[in-house]
């Protein structure tokens, strides 16, 4: 057993002399071909290799390829500990204030190497005539942020003294990055965590689109994500990596801040999360660069000759180094080295007060600075940096590394005594105790060099701008044709948008800037013909010969192709129409995204990035295709959409309409690209279309005004005096006009059918209206739209609609007489149209039902015709409630 166990120990000898005898002579990328091919060669002769996504847990630029670093450290240390500082006072000094009020300490701690080595040495600025680089900054960072925009002189010491109290005076500081909040500061709403992360992802690919097309010259520019690793759980975060690697971006570097804490507890207490982060990572084709410990470590790692410190580097878990940090130097020599005379000896000449120091790589400018630096060499893809911090770095007593230090809020002054003195903040005693801002003269050696880092770099960041290039509407007789209506012959509205989109993209002075985007159902909703017409986006072309090569409509992947097709990822999809409808202010190029999705896919599924656009000052189209819960036929309960138009009613700047004819749609689309891109307005759009074909008629006149408001009158009762009024939206107008013929033919009654585009438009501006007329009481009152609309109409009043109840219930108030409404409240059902609408009540025979039964009520008709009507029209007085049923 001796002799094989020195025959084995003298291969692997020899196997390794090999290898440093080949890295010697040809460097580290010839042994990583050799082993790739012993690997390859083992497989096929059967070899089960192992495989490991993971390398050792140090660092992995080694000390012989670091660059020595660049700055004035000394100076860069002094600014850096003056922003820790005022990080800190402004969080403290809220919750003095206020209790309660909240904030973060204990992140931008964590995390002040990784942004001040990145701010004074890598990210980009925006100047004239070269764009800035983009910062998804980590949400809960914002303190430190303020705190060295403040040093710079963007923002005065009286705002930042209003952080979390924007209200209590001007100007306020927002708790997050907030674009809407602070226009001019933030450009990403970052801090619902996950979508940071994905939505940088998608922000660089669009900018490969934007270059591909020749929209924007290569520039360099870069997109940063910086993350905690706790945020990593959210499936956002993760979800899109392979797109970066399969699109080779590499204008994108993220860098996860690993502390090994969230809010309440250890990230992975009994694993180890940079481990876990590099496999997943690496496994999905990124450049993955670890830095987890400090130059402290350098000697003690040289010297480990044995593996010994290796190995238990290797298997200490993240919730045990936590306790290390709490714990002093004593207890971690005997915990962690102590499991091994050869590691005891390995510290044998060095004090507890040595161990303690210790450091984590993300603390350590030299070891930041060269994982960057290596980071942005690497011209292969995207690339992370893991860096090893603790949470709450400096905060000492104050809950530096402890469970509970995501929600420290206040230090007590023997713990702000014990800040001021490791950061060496030039402050007494008792001027600690008022928490002073502190800013360095402008003709210091450190203002000139924290704002020559800046101006060497080209300016500052975060920087947002406004809409500068604008766009010139086309009139609305460039839709002419929609305008015109059909005629006899029958279309959805789903056809006829996708024929609009198609003009919009041959327009000579828009179409460029026109971006469909579609999560892999463009056959589904017709859009195949875009295929030949402009083609879909693909880096690096068609690499294959498609299926349907034969076809006229065949898949056509290209270089600068203007359709974007995301796959079945209405996430990712989203984030691109973000980046899109926000080039405006961070390209200068103002695109206009139309993204198409399964009406029941959007709102519903990501109503938290419809929150960010509308944060972002986004512009674009959301349409909701194949929309309605009785108007999509055979698809049951999960697709069938009756309540995105709910949904869109918390979105402020969000305005939604569910158009019924393809007339509607031109004039929304026209009138919406000559606010957004013409007028500047920052607001957005969501239209519901159908599948439903019927004729579309030509437009009314003058009921262009009213189509974008919400409500007008489409068919007049025939006499002109009506004796009950109807509204319809979308598909289910067409079930209003059955309802007035029938109304008319078989029961005499009279009824005038009202096309209802927008209730959340009719009800904003109600509230609108009541709310000036509440402020301002000594003066005439104001009338709403809807209220001068319906001025001298008389009721009742019918709405039927495709979606819940409650969307038009929300203009009951302002509904000149009783006001009855039909919607589609309940799970849906897979059966043809008929049948759902039947189901649901929203069909003529229940409008019409709905109609003189209210009019028995007011007397207007007798109460045996509903009882007949019921007969005639064949409903089943007791049918289950279609609610729960």
């Amino acid at each position: 057993m001796a002799v094989a166990d020195n025959l084995y120990n003298q291969e692997t000898q020899d196997w390794l002399e090999s290898i440093d005898e080949v890295l010697l002579r040809c460097g580290p990328e010839r042994v990583a071909e050799l082993l790739r091919e012993l690997s390859e060669y083992a497989d096929r002769q059967g070899v089960k290799t192992p495989f490991s996504g993971n390398t050792p847990y140090i660092n992995t630029i080694p000390l012989d390829q670091q660059m020595p670093y660049p700055g004035d450290l000394e100076l860069e240390k002094k600014i850096q500990n003056l922003i820790r500082w005022n990080a800190m006072a402004m969080v403290v000094k809220a919750n003095r204030e206020e209790k309660g009020i909240g904030g973060h300490i204990a992140t931008y701690a964590s995390a002040s190497t990784l942004y001040e080595v990145a701010f004074n040495h890598f990210i980009r600025g925006y100047t004239e005539g070269k764009p800035g680089d983009f910062v998804y900054y980590q949400g809960h960072a914002s303190p430190g942020i303020y705190a060295r925009a403040f040093l710079e002189g963007r923002i005065p010491i009286k705002q930042l003294g209003n952080f979390r109290h924007e209200l209590h005076d001007s100007p306020g500081l927002s708790s997050y990055p907030h674009p809407w909040l602070m226009p001019d500061f933030w450009q990403f709403p970052t801090v619902s965590m996950g979508l940071g992360p994905i939505q940088a992802i998608f922000h660089a690919h669009f900018i490969k689109y934007l270059e591909d097309r020749g929209l924007k010259e290569p520039s360099g520019q870069r997109i940063w994500g910086f993350l905690g690793d706790g945020e990593t759980d959210e499936p956002e975060s993760l979800g899109a990596l392979t797109l970066a690697s399969r699109e080779k971006l590499d204008n994108l570097t993220f860098i996860v801040n690993c502390n090994l804490q969230r809010l309440d507890g250890p990230v992975r207490g009994n694993g180890k999360v940079i481990q876990e982060l590099e496999s997943a990572f690496k496994g999905a084709g990124w450049n993955v660069i670890k830095v987890v410990w400090g130059s402290e470590w350098d000697d003690l790692l040289a010297k480990d000759k044995s593996g010994m410190l290796l190995k238990r580097l290797n298997e200490t878990v993240d919730g045990q180094w936590q306790k290390y940090t709490v714990e002093d130097g004593a207890y971690f020599r005997n915990d962690f080295f102590g499991v091994d005379p050869q590691l005891l000896e390995l510290v044998g000449d060095r004090s507890d007060d040595d161990l303690k120091k210790l450091s984590r790589g993300g603390h350590d400018h030299e070891k930041v600075y060269n994982a960057i630096r290596t980071a942005l060499d690497d011209p292969k893809g995207p690339t992370v940096i893991l860096a090893q911090t603790v949470k709450g770095f400096g905060m000492g007593s104050g809950g530096e590394a402890m469970n509970m230090t995501h929600n420290q809020k206040i230090l007590n002054e023997k713990q702000l005594l014990e800040f001021r003195d490791r950061f060496d903040i030039p402050l007494t005693d008792d001027e600690v105790k008022d928490l002073p801002f502190y800013r360095f003269p402008d003709d210091s050696r450190e203002y000139k060099y924290l704002i020559g880092r800046r101006e060497t770099l080209g300016g500052f960041n975060p920087v947002r701008l406004p809409l500068r290039s604008k766009l010139k509407a086309f009139e609305l007789k460039y839709f002419q044709e929609f305008l015109d209506g059909t005629g006899e012959r029958e279309v959805s509205t789903t056809m006829a948008y996708v024929r609009m989109l198609s003009q919009l993209l041959g327009q000579q002075e828009l179409g460029r800037y026109v971006v469909p985007i579609v999560p892999d159902e463009a056959r589904t909703f017709g859009m195949e013909s875009l295929f030949r017409q402009c083609g879909i986006y693909a880096h690096q072309g068609q690499l294959y010969e498609p299926v349907d090569s034969e076809n006229l409509l065949y898949y056509k992947e290209i270089t600068d192709g203007q359709i974007i097709e995301e796959g079945i990822n209405e996430s990712g999809s989203l984030s691109t129409f973000i980046a899109a409808g926000t080039s405006y202010s961070n390209h200068d190029i103002p695109m206009i995204p139309f993204f198409t999705f399964y009406s029941m896919f959007g709102l519903q599924r990501v109503g938290d990035l419809i929150w960010a656009a509308a944060e972002s000052r986004c512009k674009g189209f959301l349409v909701g295709a194949t929309s309605g819960r009785t108007t999509l036929a055979g698809e049951g309960l999960q697709h069938q959409d009756g309540n995105s138009h709910l949904l869109a009613y918390p979105v402020p700047n969000l305005l939604t309409y569910d158009p019924a004819y393809a007339y509607e749609i031109a004039v929304i689309v026209q009138d919406g690209i000559r606010r957004m891109y013409e007028v500047g307005e920052d607001i957005f759009y969501y239209l519901t279309v159908v599948n439903e074909n019927y004729a579309q008629p030509a437009m009314p006149k003058g009921v262009e005004s009213g189509i974008l408001q919400g409500l007008y009158l489409f068919s007049p009762a025939a006499d002109g005096k009506p004796e009950v009024q109807l509204f319809g939206s979308g598909a289910i107008l067409n079930e209003a006009l059955k309802a007035q013929k029938i109304l008319a033919g078989q029961y005499n009654v009279h009824a005038a059918v009202w096309s209802a585009t927008s209730y959340k438009l009719l009800h904003d501006g109600a509230l609108e209206t009541e709310r000036w007329n509440r402020l301002h009481p000594d003066e005439a009152p104001k009338t709403s739209y809807l209220e001068n609309t319906l001025a001298g109409v008389s009721g009742p009043f019918i709405a039927a609609c495709d979606y819940v109840k409650a969307v038009p219930l929300s203009v009951a108030n302002w509904i000149p007489g009783k006001f009855t409404v039909l919607g589609t409240d309940g799970f849906g059902r897979s059966d043809g149209r008929e049948s759902l609408r039947e189901f649901f009540e929203v069909d003529a025979a229940n409008i019409v039902l709905a109609a003189l039964y209210e009019l028995s009520l007011a007397g207007m008709v007798a109460d045996k015709l509903v009882k007949q009507a019921v007969e005639d029209l064949k409903l089943d007085p007791d049918k289950a409630n279609p609610l729960l049923s």
